[in-house]
């Protein structure tokens, strides 16, 4: 899309920012970083042609802010500024035809780019623990000082993608335009007011964590890094209440129940306790990247910990670390999850097993086919119905339409089934996607 082309709030925000990195030092700071790692990525934020995550804008503010004193207050003054114009920018950026495809390939990037942090996170925090020379620790604590950040800024924007989504999806659609036909044809039955969504749309390229869809270089290793930032926490988007015999909080009783809650043994309770001391020691200590390694480990344990974790976590004022634990459980395999989701959901956390089911099905529609079929493979159809009731309601109709590809005969029935469950409108849109798609309910 060319300049002239974008929203004036667009407009509006690329020229702020070529202001603001005008009166930055270029090779310093995050804005060296920045520029050292994704050059393209700059460049096209400053013509208008992408939006920067807020992290960015916000490290780059940071920036402004170095040295104290009056460059702080001035900083402080800049941000509130620079956040209005940054929502107004995004708010028009995603009110373009194919922005909530783009939205959603964009949130499954930052998934894989999220996971993928977290475990080198883990896989460096144990290297730090074998011999070594000097020179190597300090390098080896300086790559997971990069996987850290790497982390949290997919977190936060994931917590972004997720908002600007959900903004989307409150917004009342645009009123069908009718367009004469000079011959009509007889077409199948519908829902009323139906109107054909665009069969023209191409996906854009994916990419790093850097910027969200444009492609990432690596790190210089002697990069310096600058203090982390502040992550925001995880979203809890607001979901229809659940109707029809589905999971997690639903308003009718299943014809099959999760699991009743388990009783755990002397070990699992020592193991929990064990983890929610080594947290708040490393915590105390400074050492956030072993931290998270901790809970990355956590997130794979027994499900029946889970509600027990929550609540030694918790009393130790460690609710960040919970938080921090629920999006790592969220990116789980399929079985796990829902696992982990009846756990919560047996002992009372309902709002925390619907989270993790609602972060977990964000991943590529083929996955979650994938999952599925799985899932009925082994005889688990009260854990598909979980995990394809959540898959409805998160996704567009047209995302979930994509999940049926690998095999359409056994995963359509399916998916119509989970839909219908959900609410009419929702089936009639699935069945609607289903047959844009080329499939038949």
């Amino acid at each position: 899309m060319e300049v002239e082309q974008l929203p004036d709030q667009v407009r509006e925000f690329a020229a702020y920012l070529r202001n603001l990195l005008a009166r930055l030092d270029q090779d310093a700071g995050w804005c060296g970083i920045f520029w050292q790692r994704d050059p393209d990525g700059m460049r096209v934020c400053l013509t208008g042609a992408e939006v920067p995550p807020w992290d960015v804008v916000e490290a780059l503010l940071q920036d402004l802010g170095v040295g104290g004193g009056s460059r702080e207050a001035e900083a402080e003054a800049e941000a509130v500024r620079a956040r209005a114009l940054h929502r107004a920018s995004l708010t028009a950026f995603d009110a373009r035809a194919g922005g909530r495809e783009l939205l959603g390939d964009r949130l499954d990037v930052m998934l894989r780019e999220q996971r993928y942090a977290a475990g080198r996170q883990v896989e460096l925090a144990q290297l730090l623990h074998t011999p070594a020379t000097r020179e190597q620790a300090e390098a080896m604590r300086l790559d997971l000082a990069w996987a850290r950040d790497d982390h949290e800024r997919a977190t936060a924007r994931c917590a972004e993608l997720h908002r600007r989504i959900a903004d989307l999806d409150r917004r009342p659609p645009p009123p069908p335009v009718p367009v004469p036909q000079l011959h009509p044809q007889p077409a199948p039955p519908e829902p009323p007011e139906r109107s054909e969504p665009s069969k023209g749309r191409k996906r854009r390229p994916r990419g790093s964590a850097r910027f969200a869809g444009m492609p990432a270089e690596a790190a210089p290793a002697d990069a310096p890094l600058p203090a982390a930032l502040a992550v925001q926490g995880p979203l809890r988007d607001v979901a229809a209440n659940p109707r029809g015999a589905r999971f997690a909080g639903a308003a009718e009783a299943e014809t099959t129940a999760p699991p009743a809650p388990q009783h755990l043994d002397s070990e699992a309770r020592a193991a929990i306790a064990a983890c929610a001391g080594t947290l708040l020691r490393l915590r105390a200590e400074g050492r956030g990247g072993e931290a998270h390694g901790v809970l990355v480990e956590a997130a794979h344990w027994p499900a029946a910990r889970f509600p027990l974790l929550a609540a030694e976590l918790g009393r130790a004022g460690l609710g960040a670390d919970w938080a921090t634990l629920l999006w790592e459980t969220a990116s789980l395999p399929a079985d796990l999850l829902v696992a982990a989701a009846d756990a919560l959901a047996a002992a009372g956390r309902t709002t925390d097993a619907q989270q993790i089911l609602r972060q977990g099905v964000a991943r590529p529609a083929t996955e979650i086919g994938a999952s599925v079929l799985r899932l009925t493979g082994e005889g688990r159809h009260r854990e598909t119905r979980a995990l394809l009731d959540a898959y409805v309601r998160v996704r567009t109709p047209e995302e979930a339409a994509r999940s049926v590809r690998d095999d359409p005969g056994r995963l359509v029935p399916l998916l119509a089934e989970a839909a219908r469950g959900v609410s009419d409108e929702r089936y009639w849109d699935v069945v609607h996607a289903l047959r844009v798609a080329g499939f038949h309910a």
